[in-house]
């Protein structure tokens, strides 16, 4: 296939996935379709005003992500009643500009009391939901050759990538267990890499009038979509109010706490933020170093019996009200620490999947010490190599371990720099990485 080619069918695969997104979020025409109420969507224009002045419908559709049709009915309503007035366009520049009366500064700051959120228009809770079990992630495939794929350069124990795939794919939880430094989370964060489809992410959802921030660039990382993007006022397209993002992957660790697995409301800016859970939503949340958190293993592990079962958890907000939400996610928990330590054997069989890393052969531990001269630049010398299993991993008992290579280069490496030597691994800068490398007493 010559280039041209290649370009026309990415091109082509490129519109059908953005047909597709179309269609499952279609841009709002009217405010009717938008889901929200015409008061909340009022109180959201004021406030955008309020917030930037003086601006035309083009920047305020860009800002509140609706259509220059629906915003025309907001602006019909709100210039009817005084809130608005319209300017002239700039010199030089087309397209009549909005600013806000005194009473329309007066409904903004009210509107701002109750609620600090001022970014693009949420999608109702029950839309959210629609689309989020439209892209779920458990209808996704996982073929072992797409498990090849991916881990066509990681070096593993043989028979790991055949129990991770179907774990993966079986959509339940899996309990990933086994020694320090064995590739636990190297390999977790590949596997959300997994899948490379894109989904539907919203800004923000609205549960009546209040709203809950759902897209964080921290963990959503927005796709190349095709065109102008910022065009929002185009009638082709997906709803504006969602971004077009891969499928995130979510870790914690060792800090997490029950309460990042509730709503987060900041009391000055008054906005609620989504909990990691719900930012994983379409994608795999992994809570590695499962023991080492500041809650009891067996309070965390009993917090995912219900999401786990029903894939829908509940959130509190501050009034009380509490409603369900898609728990749409491949979860992942990830400890070096006896299973039966943390859990008892009925809470583990609600885990579908268990999968033990270990350490490994002489073999494994070759292809990795060779990818890592590969990546430093030097030369594999299969003798300092079979000196250091000798000499060291033998006569001391230790388990090779994934991470080792990478570590005992770096150090051998770090002393050569120093001595201002030749890049070239020695016996003596393999006993010097030893020596600094493992603790002794």
């Amino acid at each position: 296939m010559n280039a041209g080619s290649t370009q026309s069918a990415a091109l082509t695969t490129d519109t059908s996935v953005t047909d597709k997104l179309a269609k499952l979020a279609p841009r709002p025409r009217t405010l009717a379709e938008t889901g929200l109420s015409d008061h909340f969507t009022y109180e959201l224009f004021a406030k955008h005003l309020y917030s930037a002045g003086v601006l035309t419908l083009h920047e305020l559709s860009q800002r509140i992500a609706l259509a220059g049709s629906v915003l025309e009915e907001v602006i019909g309503f709100l210039r009817q009643d005084a809130y608005i007035e319209v300017r002239g366009a700039k010199e030089g520049q087309t397209g009549l500009r909005y600013a806000l009366t005194d009473r329309g500064r007066a409904l903004a700051l009210d509107s701002l009391i109750k609620s600090g959120y001022t970014g693009p228009a949420p999608v109702p809770l029950e839309e959210y939901e629609r689309t989020t079990r439209a892209q779920s992630v458990h209808d996704k495939i996982v073929s072992q050759s797409m498990m090849q794929v991916k881990f066509a350069n990681v070096i593993m124990q043989h028979d790991l990538l055949d129990q991770l795939g179907p774990a993966v794919h079986s959509g339940r939880a899996i309990f990933i267990y086994g020694p320090p430094g064995v590739g636990k989370t190297y390999i977790c964060n590949k596997l959300a890499t997994l899948f490379d489809d894109d989904i539907l992410i919203p800004h923000a959802i609205s549960l009546g009038d209040t709203v809950i921030q759902i897209f964080d660039p921290v963990y959503h990382h927005k796709a190349e979509e095709p065109g102008d993007t910022n065009r929002v006022m185009l009638e082709h397209g997906h709803d504006p109010r969602y971004v077009r993002c891969r499928r995130p992957g979510v870790m914690t660790g060792g800090e997490l706490t029950l309460d990042m697995l509730e709503l987060s409301y900041d009391a000055d800016s008054k906005q609620y933020q989504a909990p990691l859970q719900l930012k994983a939503n379409n994608g795999v949340f992994m809570i590695d170093d499962l023991g080492r958190q500041r809650v009891a293993p067996v309070d965390l592990l009993n917090r995912w019996i219900v999401p786990m079962e029903n894939r829908r958890d509940f959130m509190y907000l501050g009034s009380g009200l509490h409603f369900p939400v898609p728990f749409e996610v491949v979860l992942i928990f990830s400890t070096n620490m006896n299973p039966l330590e943390l859990a008892d054997e009925a809470f583990l069989r609600r885990i579908g999947h268990k999968v033990r890393f270990d350490t490994l052969n002489e073999n494994e531990f070759e292809g990795i010490w060779r990818q890592v001269c590969d990546e430093r630049g030097i030369e594999f010398n299969k003798e300092i190599l079979d000196y250091l299993l000798k000499e060291h991993y033998a006569k001391e008992q230790k388990p090779m371990l994934p991470c080792h290579p990478r570590d005992l280069i770096g150090l051998a490496l770090d002393m050569i720099q120093y001595k201002d030597e030749n890049a070239e691994i020695t016996p003596e800068t393999i006993n010097s990485a030893w020596q600094s490398y493992f603790v002794r007493m």
